[in-house]
This record gives structure tokens, C-alpha cells and sequence, in this order.
């Protein structure tokens, strides 16, 4: 996850430095330091776990090089852009390390936060619907729409959609049910949902654009991908319903009927292939949300219409083969909601990424691969 933070360079010696997750994320606390002082790393490469008031998750290293320092202690909150660590080569010596660092900590500033040009969810009225959506990037070029799942929100791509907006327009919606949007969902299947999409994707004028899917929200995407194959450039699914029959209902009946923080912290570490990443405030969002009028009526609609008898309404594996766009399904191989069997046997024309270690929830656990994959894939 270490796409939001950028290396800063002193010749051979180079700066790891505190990631920025997410629009609201102004410090994060060094839970666990996972690479050793005089280790050599390469980019890409899990060396620490940092926890945020969102997520507990751990941090790619931005740069290669041998950890020559570790600068912050395990268990020390610092803001963003503080000195994390030390990357050089191994022959530089310590007093060029040392002199690099006191002039990093003489000359660092923390930033203070820009609420003003922040950009915000907004209120918008699509077929009649009262939404919730939130536009980030540059004001042309290409599109991404990403779709959310059962029970979440347009904030569960906190850490996507600022990555991948430094380059495209990128749009996220809450769909009817959740989030800020009208709670009013009767009626509402897979089919409606993707008819809902395309005409929110009119009202923004994303154009054609690639579709970001998760779970029931990827089942949204690949069943517009199949009605109006024109809006679609490019379809990512992740962990998607809409492949198989089976999931994990019990999950999906709980959720709707969950309203302590017990009950709602005990779901919410279903969907990590590490339950210890919930985090109190993402237990306190989910609650607060819970409490909204309506909300938990809706998910119990649309549960039973989606999911009726504990197993997927629609399946649409068997018309995969013929888009035409490109397609592409990322699952983690300890998903506990939607089994990953289900991307056994995809046609030759999907390309398939399974993540190691990584539960129903890629998009967040594993945020810098698959924010990799989406911005690939688009390229």
C-alpha cells in the first residue's frame, strides 16, 4: 500500500516516509517493524505494519536499497511525511546517514490539512434516486467507476481511488442502501442495480470506462458489462458475486441484523485474511451507519432478493466468454464470503490474479497490488 508515498532522495541515501491513506489519514502509529536494520529490501516489499484510525495494514517499501535505519520505534505515532526509516547502499557511511537524517528532522514540516480543496461526497439525484457520490482526478482523459459491496460504501476505496485518480477520473457511488444513499431499495436486483450504474454513469459523463466491481458490486458491474457492453472500456472484478451459487450467508444475514459493536467487530474481521486490520474506528463507522433509519430493513431486502435461499440469485459465469473488453478477476486466496473456487474454469479471455493471504476485502488488505493491477490494466 505503498502507492501514496513517494521516495525522497539525498544521492545514495533515500527517505521512507509516512504514507498518505486516504484523504483523511494525518498520522499512523508503527504497529510492527517486519524488516531488520542492515537488511536489503526491494520495492515492493512488506517491511512495516502501520496503523491508521481507518485500517491496521502493512506498507510496501517505496525504494530498493538496505534498510540502514529504522527510525520511528514499534508502537510511536508520527504524521505523514515524517522519516519512517533509511534506505542506502551498504558502503555509505554511518555519518552520512546520521547527517541525512538531522537534516530531514531539522527541515520537515508537517503539512497542515487542506479541508478546502479536499474534494467531498455530494448529494445527487440519478432515476429518481437520491445518491451519494464522490469524483476525484484530473477534469478529462479516462474514466473508472468503482462499485462497491454488500454492506459498504464509496469509503471502502479510500486507499484506491486517491492512488488511481493522480492519473484518471475516478467516480464511486454508494448504491442505493448504503452509505449516504436513499434507503429505499425495494424492487432492486442485480439488474436493476446495473441499470441504476449505467444511468449514474450518464448523469456524471464518465463515457465509456472501465468498471471496478467488489462482490456484489462486482456482480453489478460484470452484469452491465453484459447489457451495455459500449459503457464499458475495461471490467475489474474483485472477489465478485455473480460466478457461482455459493456464499457465505451467514455472514450476509448477520450483517444486516447487526447492531452492537461485538457482533459488528465479529463480521467485519470475517472479511480480512487477518481479522487483527479492523480497527475501532472502522467499527464505529459501521455502527453509526447501522443506526441510520432504514438501514437495516434495506439490507435485509436486498439480501433475501440477491441471495434467496442462502445462495446467489444470478450467476453469470457462463457468459464471460463473450465481451469483448478486457477482463480481469482478483481474488484472495482466503476469501471467507465468496469462495475463490468460483474463478475455477474462467474462460481463456479473463485474466485471473489470486493474492496470496488476502481475504474478501484486496481492495484495502492488499491496496498497492491490486491498485497495480487496476492502473496495468488500464494502461
Amino acid at each position: 500500500m505503498s502507492d501514496a508515498a513517494a521516495p525522497v532522495s539525498g544521492g545514495a541515501i533515500q527517505a521512507i516516509t509516512m504514507p498518505k491513506w486516504g484523504l483523511a489519514m494525518e498520522e499512523g502509529k508503527v504497529s510492527a517493524w517486519m524488516a531488520e536494520e542492515g537488511a536489503a529490501i526491494e520495492s515492493g516489499e512488506e517491511i512495516l505494519e502501520i496503523e491508521t484510525t481507518k485500517i491496521t495494514n502493512v506498507f510496501e517499501s517505496p525504494i530498493a536499497g538496505t534498510l540502514r535505519r529504522r527510525v520511528v520505534a514499534e508502537g510511536e505515532t508520527v504524521p505523514v511525511g515524517a522519516l519512517l526509516g533509511v534506505a542506502a547502499g551498504a558502503d555509505t557511511p554511518d555519518a552520512e546517514i546520521e547527517a541525512f537524517i538531522a537534516d530531514f528532522q531539522a527541515n520537515f514540516v508537517v503539512e497542515a490539512a487542506d479541508t478546502a480543496d479536499a474534494p467531498e461526497a455530494e448529494a445527487i439525484t440519478v432515476a429518481g434516486r437520491a445518491l451519494s457520490h464522490l469524483r476525484m482526478g484530473p477534469e478529462d482523459g479516462g474514466a473508472i467507476v468503482l462499485v462497491h459491496g454488500f454492506g459498504g460504501d464509496l469509503n471502502g476505496w479510500l486507499f484506491n481511488q486517491p492512488v488511481l485518480a493522480e492519473t484518471q477520473r475516478v467516480y464511486a457511488m454508494d448504491l442505493p442502501g448504503h452509505g449516504r444513499a436513499e434507503k429505499a431499495v425495494g424492487g432492486l436486483d442485480v439488474a436493476a442495480l446495473a441499470a441504476l450504474l449505467a444511468d449514474y454513469m450518464a448523469a456524471v459523463g464518465t463515457g465509456p470506462a472501465h468498471l471496478v466491481g467488489h462482490s456484489m458490486g462486482g456482480a453489478v458491474a460484470l452484469k452491465l458489462a453484459l447489457d451495455n457492453p459500449d459503457l464499458v472500456q475495461r471490467l475489474t472484478l474483485l472477489a465478485p458475486a455473480g460466478l457461482g451459487r455459493e456464499l457465505n450467508v451467514d455472514y450476509v444475514r448477520g450483517f444486516a441484523e447487526a447492531e452492537r459493536r461485538k457482533e459488528i467487530k465479529s463480521l467485519l474481521q470475517q472479511l480480512f485474511a487477518d481479522p487483527e486490520l479492523v480497527s475501532r474506528d472502522m467499527v464505529n463507522e459501521v455502527q453509526k451507519y447501522k443506526r441510520l433509519d432504514g438501514v437495516n430493513a434495506a439490507l435485509r431486502t436486498l439480501a433475501d432478493t440477491l441471495f434467496p435461499d442462502g445462495h446467489q440469485a444470478l450467476v453469470m459465469k457462463d457468459r464471460l466468454e463473450s465481451l469483448a473488453m478486457p477482463v480481469q478477476v482478483i481474488w484472495g486466496d482466503e476469501d471467507s464470503i465468496v469462495p475463490p473456487a468460483h474463478a475455477e474454469g474462467l474462460p481463456a479471455n479473463v485474466r485471473l490474479q489470486i493474492l496470496e493471504k488476502i481475504g474478501h476485502m484486496p481492495q484495502m488488505e492488499a491496496a498497492g497490488e491490486v491498485n497495480r493491477l487496476i492502473a496495468e490494466f488500464g494502461s
